[in-house]
């Protein structure tokens, strides 16, 4: 938004606080304040010979999209207790705190989910369609959303917002809050800033994001270069450049993957390289570049952090039929120097599990590891514990 921009959006919603008015309640009464202000500013500029607006009407959706907020949504998105919100259809939301999650009375008619929808892609570049009926986005405020249109989803829209709250985003707050024990969350921050290559494991919803934005926070000194599907990671630091891929056209055209990113980010002259989330064949250009001697960070999903090192191994096989996993097993245990598992308790907490350090190859060709930390895991049946062992 521009200084122009932004100055009219400010006098709009002065406007709509003197007016008592709702801009979701009443969008037509806050398009009319908007064009009122917008032409407003137009006469004074060329009263004062300063700089006009020439396209009214993109000023005035950007002003409705400034102040009308999300409608119904806006205020779960305004607690900053909530860590995600879903709707199945208009008419059921839910929201999820501490990892539980519940179901809110807000209902929403077809044409408001629409709506919010596009108000919420209109400053992403992103859309959504019957030629593109899936898409992902990053919101503003950082927070993540995901968005599936009918006839792919049975019925109405799917629509998910995962938030990533500011009171996680540092070691020393995970700590406190019981996610990272205190010995574990030192070793961590050593070995982030002594340039160590780090892994975070863990299924759906454990953390893992969450983790690897606050070991990315502990690289002050370092100059970081992050390469993810849609911006997630958030990280704040003097000298980082964060690395967004892009979808594919209706023609099926301009797709820029995760592989050619971490590809360019070679060329930036990196101190760690920090991939989102590791899922496909890029997993063979991550393994080539730590190789190289550049630290790096990622994620990946995993039931355990020793089956993290094992798919980390079959991966890069997506690359193509001329990768050989006997290559990839050694170049990964020499470049990786710690993987952290986090797991999600029954009560909805998450916890970091394990970590492991990669050792070497046995002669069947697995990465074997010492367990550094490892917590007791509870059966899903029954009050009993058990330990991970060594591989």
């Amino acid at each position: 938004m521009s200084p122009t921009t932004a100055a009219v959006t400010e006098r709009v919603r002065a406007r709509l606080r003197a007016e008592r008015t709702d801009p979701s309640a009443h969008p037509d009464e806050a398009r009319r304040i908007a064009q009122f202000e917008v032409r407003r500013h137009n006469d004074h500029a060329l009263a004062r010979g300063t700089a006009t607006i020439d396209d009214e009407a993109a000023c005035v959706r950007d002003i409705l999209a400034g102040v009308a907020g999300y409608g119904p949504l806006q205020p779960l998105l305004e607690d900053d207790t909530i860590e995600e919100i879903w709707l199945n259809g208009p008419s059921r939301v839910f929201i999820a705190r501490e990892g539980r999650s519940e179901r809110v009375p807000i209902a929403l008619t077809e044409a408001q989910l629409r709506d919010v929808v596009e108000r919420m892609l209109h400053s992403t570049g992103r859309r959504v369609d019957i030629g593109q009926p899936f898409v992902d986005a990053s919101l503003p405020d950082g927070s993540r959303l995901h968005v599936a249109i009918a006839d792919v989803v049975h019925g109405s829209w799917a629509v998910n917002i995962r938030r990533f709250l500011p009171r996680y985003r540092s070691l020393d707050s995970l700590v406190a809050q019981g996610m990272v024990p205190a010995s574990v969350g030192v070793m961590l921050s050593d070995a982030m800033r002594a340039g160590r290559s780090v892994v975070v494991s863990g299924p759906t919803h454990a953390g893992k994001t969450t983790l690897l934005a606050a070991l990315v926070a502990e690289c002050r000194e370092q100059r970081v270069i992050t390469v993810e599907e849609t911006f997630e990671l958030g990280v704040q630091a003097p000298d980082l450049v964060a690395l967004q891929g892009r979808q594919a056209s209706l023609e099926g055209t301009g797709e820029i993957t995760l592989r050619r990113l971490v590809k360019e980010a070679l060329r930036m002259r990196p101190d760690r390289l920090v991939v989102g989330e590791v899922r496909d064949a890029e997993a063979l250009d991550l393994v080539l570049a730590l190789n190289t001697g550049i630290p790096g960070a990622a994620t990946v999903h995993a039931n355990s952090a020793a089956e993290a090192l094992d798919k980390l191994t079959m991966l890069p096989l997506l690359a193509g039929r001329n990768i050989d996993r006997a290559f990839i097993a050694p170049a990964l245990a020499a470049s990786v120097d710690l993987v952290v598992h986090c797991r999600r308790e029954a009560d909805g907490t998450r916890r970091v599990a394990e970590v492991i350090e990669p050792l070497g190859v046995d002669a069947g060709g697995r990465i074997t590891h010492r367990v550094i930390h490892a917590e007791p895991e509870p059966y899903a049946s029954s009050g009993m514990f058990r330990h991970r062992g060594v591989a």
